[in-house]
């Protein structure tokens, strides 16, 4: 029997209850809808990483407890990666960290740095498990908003000034999301410098959530953070293979930091799952290492599907914010005459047969993202057909 004088829940996660992705989710199967809403992928990723996986499981490889900072072929191919495409040089054996995906790592790196009191600044909107994160920390999170531009760069775009007017003497690091989801905005090399420039004057700390590195598009180019003058040092990247290679379910992730940032979110993480996903370790080693042209058609073809599902909403009457990056794109209902994303998105199933996310849900600000909602496009091409043929009813 429980008392009724103090609720079960921790009120630091009282205010987080079912997350919409499972509303959502449930809604598409109980009415056979399109699910354009979680933003996972509906085909695995390449046959090669697969088989790897299922070598290592009859090899015995992973199949008992792995390392704690993770396998060393892992961490190895993870400070390969980094020099391979970025220029950055990672110790593995004291500058890299495994993770059970990147929301362990997030997790990880906001419990280790973070004490109660201290603030956190974040770009809204943000993945959910940001604000999760920073609460069961005990900090207090500060969002700066991204907003649509009206200039010939489009999409979302970040006030620099409004984020330096953002920090004071309490805040401690800027969670930074770039590609960002859910708006597809990339930040820009002058962009990046600014909070650089920032970080080290106001000596902050910046975690860099890096997880669709991979998918830019348009000639758009993904600098980490740490690449930046003064930043390496003070920056803790967290990357996935989930994205990537297309194995969401294998939760594989890493950090890449100096040696001190990376003990101490290894000091948080070794407490929460111990470590996880031993065999698929294995195989995304050699994921890391496949060839050039897996990374450049993996891009040209979701830059393909972006193109359909963006030119399927925008003759479904919607205003489309063309993503520069990730999976996911997001529109404005008020040309449909709708401003209420909540409500829009609970009656689409029934009137299109298609599931998508309110922004909202990743607001502070609730009205900001009101007239916002979130389609994923990390699907076959056959089902984003279907589903714009389906929303090609409202227009009607």
């Amino acid at each position: 029997m429980t008392s009724s004088a103090r609720p079960l829940l921790n009120r630091r996660l009282a205010e987080f209850g079912t997350t919409i992705f499972a509303e959502m989710s449930a809604l598409a199967q109980r009415t056979g809808s399109i699910n354009l809403g979680q933003g996972f992928p509906d085909t695995d990723g390449p046959e090669a990483v697969r088989e790897a996986a299922v070598r290592a499981l009859r090899d015995g490889r992973g199949n008992q407890y792995p390392p704690g900072p993770g396998v060393p072929e892992l961490r190895t191919a993870i400070a390969e990666h980094q020099q391979r495409f970025y220029g950055l040089a990672f110790d593995p054996d004291t500058e890299v960290l495994v993770t059970a995906g990147a929301t362990e790592a997030i997790a990880a790196s906001l419990l280790a740095l973070l004490e109660p009191g201290d603030e956190v600044i974040a770009l809204e909107p943000y993945y959910d498990s940001y604000a999760a994160c920073i609460a069961m920390a005990g900090a207090t999170r500060v969002p700066v908003t991204l907003r649509p531009s009206e200039g010939p760069r489009g999409g979302f775009v970040l006030d620099l000034d409004e984020l330096r007017a953002a920090v004071t003497p309490r805040t401690r690091l800027i969670l930074l999301n770039t590609p960002h989801n859910p708006t597809g905005t990339v930040l820009t090399r002058a962009e990046l410098a600014a909070v650089a420039e920032l970080a080290c004057e106001r000596d902050l700390l910046v975690i860099t959530d890096e997880v669709y590195e991979h998918l830019v598009f348009d000639g758009a180019e993904h600098i980490p953070l740490a690449s930046c003058p003064g930043m390496r040092e003070r920056t803790v990247t967290i990357g996935s293979a989930g994205k990537t290679f297309s194995f969401t379910g294998w939760k594989v992730g890493w950090v890449t930091a100096a040696p001190e940032l990376v003990a101490a979110v290894r000091s948080a993480k070794q407490f929460l799952t111990y470590v996880a996903s031993g065999p698929f370790q294995y195989a995304v080693a050699e994921a890391l290492r496949l060839p050039d042209s897996h990374f450049d058609g993996f891009r040209a073809e979701h830059q393909a599907k972006r193109d359909l599902l963006s030119a399927g909403l925008a003759a479904a009457g919607f205003e489309v914010f063309r993503p520069a990056g990730t999976y996911f794109v997001t529109t404005d209902i008020r040309p449909l005459g709708e401003s209420d994303g909540f409500a829009f998105c609970r009656a689409l199933p029934e009137r299109a047969g298609v599931v998508a996310i309110p922004n909202a849900v990743f607001y502070d600000h609730r009205e900001e993202g009101a007239p916002f909602v979130r389609f994923a496009f990390c699907k076959q091409t056959a089902v984003l057909e279907e589903a714009v043929t389906r929303l090609k009813a409202l227009a009607g």
